[in-house]
Order: C-alpha cells, then structure tokens, then sequence
C-alpha cells in the first residue's frame, strides 16, 4: 500500500510552521496543547470547527475515585475486571491515580460539576462496583468538560487553531515526525512542518452502520498512523454501546448508560425483562455484555431494537437528572416519562489503537497519540463506563509535556525538509454516499457485535479488491479511503484473534482462550498491499 496517498512537494506547496502540530481537539488533543510551556509555539488542527468531537458528545461523566467510600484499588479493579484479561495494569494504575488531579485541575479551571449539597454527586454505571461517576448539567458532561478546556486553551497566547483543516498523511524523516501533509479551508494542499506531532484525532465510528459517533469519527488518525509506520494494537476490540436511540428519521442519539445506573430497565418486545437472563448484574453488567444480549433478543424477536424503561423513575426526577435525553427523545415525539424507549446497540468506541509507552509516545520519534486513536493499554479487551474522558485528560496532559520535551531537546531546521510525493494517481470517480453506506453496512454485517470467521474473511477479500483512491483532493474522498484501509485492519485483527474476549465475540471461537490468546495482536503497514500481522506479549 503506498505511503502516501496524495501528491506534494515542501519545496512548492504553501507551508507552515510551529513548534508542536496537535492534530485534534477533543479533550485529549486539547490537554494535551495546555500543557505545552508558552515558550513554544503550538499549532492545533481540527477538521471541523474546535468543538465538535466525541468529547462534546459524551453523557455518561467522568470516573473518579473521588468519593468518601471509593479507593484507587476499587477503581483499577473494576477497569482490570471489564479489560478482560488485557488491560496494562501499570496503564491502569497511573490513570486513576492521576486521574483524581486531572478532575481536580479541571474544576480548578471552572468545570462545575453537579453536587448534592456542598459535595460532588457520584452516579454509578456498568461493571462499577462504586458509585464514582461525576456529571454536569445531569447529561452534558463532555460539553461541560469541552468548553472548560477550550476556554483555557484559547487563553494561552503560544495556541493557535486552524479550523476545516484536514490531515492527510504524516511527514517522517529518518525515522522522525516532522509535520503533516493537509488540506486547508480553501482546499489547497499544504505542508505543516513540526518539531513534534500529537495525534489526537478521536475514534472510527463511522465505519459502522449504526454508531453512536459524530461525523468526524472517520478513523483518520489510525489510517495515518498506518501508513506512517507505526504499530496498531488491539484493533479487533471495538466496543459496541448498548443503548442508542432507534427513532425512523432520528438521529442514532445515545441513551446514557447512567440512565440504567439509575435504575432503568431493558425490556424486549413482550414487555419482558431480560438481562437478568445472561448476567447477575443484568442492566449493569460489562457494555460487551449488555450489547449482545440486546443483539441476541433482536435476532429472536427479528426487530431492529428493544427497549428501555424509565418511566418509573418519575417525571421531575428524569428531566432533572438528564434533562438532555429528556428533551432529544421529545423533539421526535418521545416523552421518556411515559413512553418506552426503542433502542439497539451501536458502534461506540475504538479500545486499540496506536500503541503508546506511558509518556504518550508511538513507535516514530518525535509522534504522539493520546485520546482514543491511541492504544494505552488501560482498556483491554473493552473499556469500563466513563472511562474515556479520563484517559484523555490524564494523557493527553503526558503527550503535551513529552511532544514539548521532545521538541525541545531535538530541535532540526524545518526549513531543510526536504520531502515530496509525485506518484500518486488519481483514482476513479466514484458515488461517496453509495461507497460509505457500502462499507458501513458490510462492516456492521462482517465485524459488529457478533462475529464469524467465514463471514469476516469473505468482506476482507472483498475490500481488497476495492480502490477508492481520491479522484480529487477533498475532504470527504480522503475519509473514505481511510475508512476503507481501518476497516481492513479490524477484520486483519479479528480474524486473527480465534477466541471471544471482550468486546470480541466470534460464534465460531465463543469461548475465552487464555493459554493461546492472552496477548496482543499487532498490525504494521508491510511490502506492497501486505498487513504484517504478529502477536505481542501482553
């Protein structure tokens, strides 16, 4: 697969320069930037405008082991418990630990989070042991938290942002990162030169039929990163979450997971109650859990949904405590006081990704990941509720200060890169809409909630088959020919894996299989059209 999939030269094409490129702004990207000293210059890209992300999005809150009757070992515990048997426990401990001066830091700088009295109000959510999930404004977390983060940011005069400005390949020279390839507002191919690169650029989503994510969740990061040369890892475990809205003409809204930690129900299409069938924990068990047992009832009623039951939560307590979903769910004719909610399970989160060392940096010198594109560790095989906002704060804040000592230890002359790109083809026209619902719709068949290896191995020969290089340098054609290259990677990823763990359930492997697959699985970009596929120790 070529290196590069758009032609440029440093030497003609507009360039900019700045000492770290921050490519990103969801609460990884952002923290990440705020740590940078003032006596370097930081540039932030996003491909929409600054706010919108998977942060601004995010309804559950933030994990903490805040409260009087939580502890730190109660908190690694529960995450260890949902990974599944993969997690990084050095991973996991330094993210709760530190996470508690993240969440402190972060209300510090205005995060008003909501109490009961003078104290913070803890909610609980599946597989938590503790009730330790903060939120704000009952279900606006993320948008509490990505406003707070922003405002500091843009407070710091060394932060400058380039909004509708896309990534498209990485810059390396002998082994090093060095800057971008992009495309800037007014479509110009340009060239950003850095002396450190943070890749922040969120999750994959979209590859999917039915997924919880916005519009941006193309998966570019980890295509990028591909290309690059640097390890994927874990890239089978995608999570699937297990209540999004199923409304003809709305939006796939998610339906909080703390909607059930409140108490509220999952119930089929007789009106029966059917989690306490496949867990003890029943609405609160692991996500993996949950999605398949909605998948499993789906199947067998042959509907496209379930539903979920809030309605003997009261009405005042309901618009209160999440007056968001509340007033969504009415704006299509809902009114989730009085009315079952039809829900399914979608797309939500990527667990692998880039692999990362604690300090945030990949296998290129000079690049690092943070947030969700990049692979800590401290998920596993699926991720605990409301741990991703966590991850992002706590390294977010470690790529920042490792990009910037990076970049100040060993500085290069930007203007002596010399690099440039000429023999890239354009590909053929083809109708985007009719591609992306394409491969939407095989990846949810091929690589969703429940996998088969025939299945998976018929699509993967498939997409290799298909070229969907850019006809022309636009944005959109860009995306799809990174999600086509990310959703070959997972198939790669789960084929491999010949078990269930996880958020990684094969009908034809269904039981968990620790004395040939405890261990990661890890993909880098190979001679040609190859995918160099080897396991890693965990």
């Amino acid at each position: 697969m070529s290196r590069f999939i758009v032609n440029f030269d440093t030497a003609s094409n507009p360039k900019i320069k700045t000492d770290i490129l921050v490519i990103g702004s969801g609460n990884a990207g952002l923290r990440a930037a705020i740590e940078v000293p003032q006596n370097l210059k930081v540039l932030i890209i996003t491909k929409d405008v600054l706010r919108e992300s998977s942060t601004l999005h995010a309804q559950g809150g933030i994990a903490v082991a805040l409260s009087e009757e939580d502890t730190v070992n109660a908190h690694v515990e529960d995450t260890l418990e949902a990974g599944d048997g993969l997690c990084d426990e050095r991973a996991v401990w330094e993210m709760v630990r530190e996470g508690i001066d993240r969440v402190k830091e972060l209300m510090d700088w205005g995060a008003n989070f909501d109490k009961e009295g003078d104290k913070l109000a803890f909610g609980i959510e599946g597989a938590h042991s503790r009730r330790r999930i903060i939120h704000a404004k009952g279900d606006a977390t993320g948008e509490e938290t990505e406003n707070v983060l922003i405002r500091r940011a843009l407070e710091k005069p060394n932060i400058e942002v380039m909004e509708h400005t896309f990534a498209i390949d990485l810059l390396t020279v002998d082994g090093r990162c060095c800057g971008v390839v992009a495309l800037d507002p007014d479509g110009q191919i340009v060239v950003i030169l850095a002396q450190a690169v943070i890749l922040a650029t969120g999750g994959l989503g979209q590859i999917y039929k039915y997924t919880s994510n916005p519009e941006v969740c193309t998966g570019d990061g980890y295509a990028m990163a591909f290309r690059a040369g640097c390890v994927l890892m874990d890239m089978e475990f995608v999570q699937f979450h297990p209540t999004v809205l199923f409304l003809p003409g709305a939006p796939r809204f998610l339906i909080s997971e703390a909607v059930r930690g409140e108490g509220a129900i999952l119930v089929n299409d007789r009106n029966e109650r059917f989690m306490p069938r496949y867990d003890p924990r029943a609405e609160l068990a692991p996500r993996d859990i949950v999605s398949r047992a909605v998948w499993m009832e789906m199947q067998r009623s042959r509907l496209n949904y379930v539903f979920l039951d809030m309605t003997h939560l009261g009405k005042e307590f309901i618009k209160k405590r999440f007056p968001t979903i509340y007033r969504t769910c009415l704006e299509f004719g809902l009114d989730v006081t009085t009315d079952l909610i039809p829900v399914q399970a979608a797309a939500h989160f990527m667990m692998g990704g880039v692999r990362t060392d604690l300090n945030a940096a990949t296998d290129i010198k000079g690049l690092f990941a943070c947030g969700e594109v990049a692979c800590t560790g401290v998920h596993g095989a699926n991720r605990l509720a409301s741990n991703s906002l966590l991850e992002g704060l706590v390294f977010g804040r470690r790529a920042g200060m490792s990009a910037a000592r990076f970049a100040s230890e060993n500085r290069i002359d930007l203007d002596g890169i010399k690099l440039s790109e000429r023999g890239v083809e354009p590909g053929r026209e083809v109708d985007l809409d009719e591609a992306v619902e394409d491969l939407k719709s095989l990846m949810w068949d091929a690589a969703g909630i429940v996998r088969d290896g025939k299945i998976m191995a018929k699509t993967l020969q498939y997409l290799g088959m298909l070229d969907y290089s850019p006809s022309a340098p636009e944005r959109r054609r860009f995306e799809l020919q990174n999600m086509l290259l990310v959703s070959k990677l997972i198939l790669t990823a789960a084929l491999k894996r010949e078990e269930s763990r996880g958020a990684h359930y094969r009908v034809d492997f269904p039981e968990r299989d620790d004395e040939n697959w405890l261990k990661h699985i890890c993909l880098t970009r190979g001679e040609g059209e190859e995918v160099e596929v080897r396991c890693c120790p965990k």
